[in-house]
């Protein structure tokens, strides 16, 4: 089961509300297999968690892993869910601001639902419940997430992006940086957004050019200063015409209008950062 990266294209934020949490607005498109995790599960004899993949790292499998808190909620509900022997197939940077540990754990659901083991409703009730990008994750649907994330509804008829994925293989926790966005004055605020219908990506890319921001970009510059780098790399591109940050970073995104571009410019990327992760996809527009 492919569990795609998640790309903020648009993230508003709102001031902490007294929960801790923040409202926001978001427009969110998802990658193509080449920037994806997978989930695979077999019936077995108990409860197992592999994790491989470039990615890979042991401390992964833990009680904190969304994967298996999404098998605790169904137990803590009575659900009975059959022992698994679960891989997990590690492709997309950890604490990237790619929404990967909820790719996980919106594929398990998916899985679930495949094996018979909970219904749809009962999946989208677990998503909310497991994290603020969980029921986008789910779907894993061109969307528009509002309010903490639990307000998820699919965008329909959005023209295919062909997008540049980059992160310089430096961690950018969502915690630290939503704490430099609470001390920062200024915020913006959320105020209506409209989502006017888009043809073509050049339409498209356009109207996120002036009219969306991601209102987290400079508060994790301030905490990993090489997010501006990449941006500045990115935007340099040839073809590039929209360079911007996904999410809480430290990942970011170049749009084009033409996957000859796309292509072009990752290969120039990629020979002049060899170090940096560098993923040519497609985001799906439905």
């Amino acid at each position: 089961m492919l569990a795609p990266a998640k790309i903020n294209l648009l993230l508003h934020v709102g001031a902490v509300k007294e929960n801790g949490r923040h409202p926001l607005d978001s427009l969110v498109m998802f990658a193509g297999p080449e920037a994806s995790d997978r989930v695979e599960a077999r019936r077995a004899t108990s409860i197992s968690l592999q994790i491989d993949g470039p990615f890979a790292v042991p401390d992964l499998a833990n009680s904190d892993n969304l994967i298996l808190k999404a098998l605790s909620a169904c137990a803590i509900r009575g659900l009975r869910v059959p022992p698994l022997a679960i891989t997990l197939y590690k492709n997309i940077p950890v604490a990237g601001g790619l929404g990967g540990g909820s790719a996980d754990a919106g594929a398990m659901l998916r899985q679930l639902v495949k094996l018979g083991t909970i219904t749809d409703q009962i999946a989208w009730t677990l998503a909310a419940s497991l994290g603020g990008d969980v029921p986008a994750a789910y779907i894993s649907q061109a969307c528009r997430m509002q309010g903490e994330g639990e307000t998820v509804r699919r965008v329909n008829g959005l023209p295919d992006l062909p997008t540049l994925l980059v992160n310089p293989n430096i961690p950018c926790p969502t915690g630290p940086v939503f704490q430099t966005f609470d001390e920062q004055t200024g915020n913006p605020g959320l105020s209506p957004l409209d989502l006017p219908a888009f043809e073509r990506p050049p339409e498209m890319i356009a109207w996120l050019r002036t009219h969306s921001r991601n209102d987290l970009e400079m508060p994790a510059i301030r905490l990993v200063p090489e997010i501006e780098g990449v941006l500045d790399a990115v935007r340099g591109l040839p073809g590039c015409a929209l360079s911007r940050m996904s999410g809480s970073g430290a990942s970011c995104f170049g749009l084009f209008e033409t996957r000859a571009d796309l292509v072009a410019a990752a290969d120039t990327l990629k020979s002049l950062y060899p170090h940096w992760w560098v993923a040519p996809t497609l985001l799906k527009g439905g």
